[in-house]
């Protein structure tokens, strides 16, 4: 079998030519997950849903008048 007499493990366990395999999978999966993310930001963006929440977030500003702006300025 090419093993080495007295070890269990086959010569193609033995080598290590399978790091460069697994860093290359970890690249790839963690490139694909950042490709995602990228999608789903332009499609927020592009959809209005980024427009929309930050208008939502905003919304206590607006029919707060002036001592609810001081409010959430002087709590920064």
């Amino acid at each position: 079998m090419g093993g080495v007499p007295g070890r269990a493990w086959p010569w193609w366990l033995a080598g290590d030519s399978g790091q460069s395999t697994l860093e290359y999978a970890l690249v790839l999966a963690a490139f694909l997950s950042m490709v995602a993310a990228l999608g789903l930001a332009w499609h927020a963006a592009r959809d209005g849903t980024l427009v929309r929440m930050a208008t939502n977030a905003a919304t206590h500003l607006v029919s707060g008048g002036t001592l609810a702006w001081l409010q959430d300025l002087l709590g920064f």
